[in-house]
């Protein structure tokens, strides 16, 4: 007698969220009556669900159930001074000579632009992304890939059908609800985001842009900040050339990005008490400045002069707004780089640190121009008291370098979350801290963006002509990350409507105003972040669609398990001693490559694992909860499949090898199956014996005796199954399908798929690169698909 358990659209229906589980196990006989016809319930027998058995056995995480202590906070909040903070904190390098292009005209126009940095980096940096933007971290991670993936757990969005309804156990993948009553605007957008294909599409697009822009970023902070620092050298020595300048900030940007293999860790340790000392002086200067020379500055606090600002200036006024921005410069960095730290740590860094030092140093600026309109071109260094030059220098320049740090940083963040989530080709991630988690470097990256940033350096060579195309991707960044926090506010948050209204109408306006005016500068510098961003849409695009079409591909041609057991229990089949680990990145079903694998090597192991690796939608995936098995029917075959879950921060190289990982894994869960299923037998037949009066009290007991030694006896026989294989030897068969256009297809067709995407994976990493696979042991299968 043997048992199974009923279970429905899994194998038959490629959309695993159609599965369904009956409340029951029916019993099948080898008696020639045929089926006993009993029914068990869920309540006497362990639920067994093939796919879910992991997620239940560990169901939550412990790591989770406490946040970090007070004492860790502050830690984190110091370090994070060296890493969010570098970009923003030097922006008082350039701002007001990059806002008065053309001299300061009228006295009066120091104190509307400075009222108009104070309400900018009160209202976009403070405001928005301290107190709103990131709440909508997505379990401590941050970045524009962090809000879409919270927009796809909660509604399905999702381009590639790998749903499965076991992702929701996983934890934290379920998000907290407000439970409030405004639900009907947010089911509303929910269903039409879900029925809208183009929506869909629109919604991936806008994350790939937004995340390109950040990568834009990465580029243009450098060369300002560098630049603008080293410039200030030139006020002790008037001989220096604007080519010795450059020069010499490109050496420091190679010196820059040759430490980053070091790891923001032992980075940030260095760095945070240098910036904490940068703000430290930018502020006390600032109160210096107020004092001495116009403390009624002050008055700037008063938006009425940011109207008259416009009212005399009008068109020059508006086009100005572009200096203005970049005070919040490195803004963006505050949450692609929240997965370094903590929520709270940034919130205390910010409030404490950050935000008056930089009030302060622009109000003393202004102070200082007040008195001395003629010297605007080099406001900071001139208005340093001239004791203070040499050390506010070398500080300068050490901060500069610093700003680069932290975008630097969120690249790195945002391109592993993009990486993940199938929408970058695959790059090496390299973990650089084991007592923080998602602090990484990224190797190929790192040398482009090394390079990029010494051709925009040696290419534009001034401030001014870098400053019109930062703005435009600072700007592009908060703009689209608002739209995506809308979308939170009204679908996950269920925010009132006068909120969502407040934060559209006060912020958002801001932002286009600002945007607006960046545009304006587009071809004065404003198109090298837009060309920028736009090859790497492109490329993200590229990876992306074919991707997906391949997915498509071999759901429809997956092996069904009918076909699978007349593949297996052919003549021509040999089975031989040994575990074979097949990988594939089809999570529903056996991939059609293993069809191809049989006809071509008439040979089968004993015992066979489809691996497909899978990415959700989520930061971190627990280690206890990263494997789903099945047995695939016609159970005398040992085929299983497994799909193993990361997030998008997951080491995918754990400390403990894959194999090693994945065997244990797979004994527990046929541990776990047997014992179930056999007691559900020799519980059925302990019944039928007491009901036909066959057995007393004492047989009873005895049978019970029995019933045990006969689980273990087949637990033990069912593991060493395993263990025999795997001491027969363990081969990792790696799927490598080629794609081309079939025949017929659009030239549009042909050159996405036969140049653009195939150039891509001809130059990237192949799969043995991403996880650690031993090549002793490796066999590489290729098949070309048709799409």
């Amino acid at each position: 007698m043997s048992s199974e358990v009923v279970e429905e659209g899994v194998e038959s229906n490629g959309n695993v969220e159609n599965t369904k589980q009956h409340h029951h196990v029916e019993q099948v006989s080898d008696h020639p009556s045929g089926r006993t016809g009993k029914k068990l319930s869920w309540q006497k027998l362990p639920r067994n669900d093939s796919l879910d058995i992991e997620s239940r056995s560990f169901h939550k995480s412990s790591h989770a159930s406490r946040g970090p202590s007070t004492s860790v906070i502050m830690h984190l909040a110091f370090q994070s001074i060296g890493i969010v903070y570098g970009d923003i904190g030097t922006s008082p390098l350039y701002v007001y000579a990059s806002t008065f292009t053309n001299g300061i005209k009228n006295n009066d126009d120091i104190l509307g632009v400075l009222s108009l940095i104070f309400y900018t980096i009160t209202l976009i940096p403070l405001v928005k992304y301290v107190f709103i933007v990131l709440r909508a971290n997505d379990n401590g991670d941050g970045g524009t890939f962090a809000l879409y993936s919270l927009i796809c757990r909660y509604a399905k969005v999702g381009l590639t059908p790998n749903q499965q309804l076991e992702d929701t156990e996983v934890s934290h993948y379920m998000l907290e609800l407000p439970n409030n009553n405004r639900v009907k605007m947010a089911s509303r957008l929910k269903s039409k985001l879900e029925s809208s294909s183009f929506a869909k599409l629109f919604l991936l697009l806008v994350t790939m842009l937004g995340t390109s822009m950040v990568i834009g970023d990465g580029v243009l902070t450098p060369c300002i900040s560098v630049l603008s620092a080293v410039g200030g050298i030139k006020e002790s020595d008037s001989s220096i050339t604007e080519g010795r300048v450059v020069g010499i900030s490109i050496a420091i940007l190679i010196c820059l990005f040759m430490v980053q293999r070091f790891g923001t860790d032992k980075v940030g340790y260095s760095f945070a008490p240098i910036i904490f000392v940068w703000f430290a002086f930018i502020g006390g200067i600032g109160i210096f400045n107020f004092i001495k020379y116009d403390s009624t500055v002050a008055k700037a606090i008063n938006p009425k002069y940011i109207v008259d600002y416009f009212r005399r200036n009008k068109k020059d006024a508006w086009i100005s707004l572009g200096g203005v921005v970049l005070a919040i410069t490195g803004t963006e960095a505050l949450f692609a780089d929240v997965g370094h730290f903590t929520v709270r740590s940034i919130q205390i860094s910010m409030c404490s640190v950050t935000y008056p030092a930089l009030i302060l140093a622009y109000t003393g600026q202004a102070s200082f121009l007040r008195k001395n309109n003629d010297l605007v071109s080099d406001t900071f260094y001139k208005s340093i008291p001239h004791p203070l030059y040499w050390p506010m220098f070398i500080i300068a320049v050490m901060a500069s370098i610093i700003a680069s740090q932290a975008m630097i940083s969120g690249t790195f963040s945002i391109i592993q979350q993009s990486l993940s989530l199938g929408c970058f080709p695959r790059v090496k991630i390299v973990h650089t801290s084991s007592k923080y988690e998602g602090q990484v470097y990224i190797p190929e990256i790192n040398f482009i963006l090394m390079i990029a940033c010494v051709a925009v350096t040696a290419g534009f060579k001034t401030t001014t002509k870098i400053g019109n195309a930062y703005g435009i991707a600072v700007v592009f960044v908060m703009t689209l990350t608002s739209a995506l926090v809308v979308l939170i506010m009204i679908m996950i948050w269920k925010s009132h409507i006068l909120l969502v209204i407040s934060y559209v109408v006060i912020i958002g306006s801001v932002e286009l105003i600002y945007l607006s005016s960046v545009l304006y500068k587009f071809k004065e510098g404003g198109y090298l972040p837009i060309a920028f961003a736009a090859v790497l849409m492109a490329i993200m695009y590229i990876w992306n669609d074919v991707y997906r079409r391949k997915y498509y591909y071999e759901l429809d041609h997956k092996i069904s398990p009918e076909k699978l057991k007349g593949i297996t229990t052919g003549k021509n089949l040999a089975r031989m001693n040994g575990l074979a680990i097949f990988y594939s990145e089809l999570v529903q079903g056996i991939p059609p490559i293993f069809e191809h694998y049989v006809a071509n090597i008439p040979a089968m192991h004993s015992v066979v694992v489809f691996v497909s690796i899978k990415s959700l939608p989520i930061s971190k995936v627990p280690v206890e909860e990263r494997f789903l098995f099945r047995q695939v029917e016609h159970e005398e075959l040992n085929v299983f499949r497994c799909v193993t879950r990361y997030g998008y921060t997951d080491v995918r190289n754990e400390e403990e090898p894959f194999e090693h990982l994945l065997v244990k894994r797979l004994k527990e869960f046929i541990v776990g199956g047997f014992l179930t299923s056999q007691r559900v037998v020799l519980n059925d037949k302990t019944e039928e014996k007491m009901n036909s009066g066959e057995g007393n009290e004492f047989n009873g007991m005895q049978e019970g005796g029995d019933k045990e030694k006969v689980v273990q006896e087949g637990v033990k026989t069912e593991v060493e199954m395993i263990e025999k294989a795997v001491r027969g030897g363990v081969v990792h068969l790696i799927g490598e399908s080629e794609v081309v256009a079939s025949k017929g297809a659009s030239i549009k067709k042909r050159i996405l798929i036969n140049y653009a995407y195939n150039f891509l994976k001809k130059n990237l990493r192949q799969t043995d690169k991403v996880f650690d696979i031993p090549h002793k042991r490796m066999v590489k299968v290729g098949v070309t698909y048709e799409l």
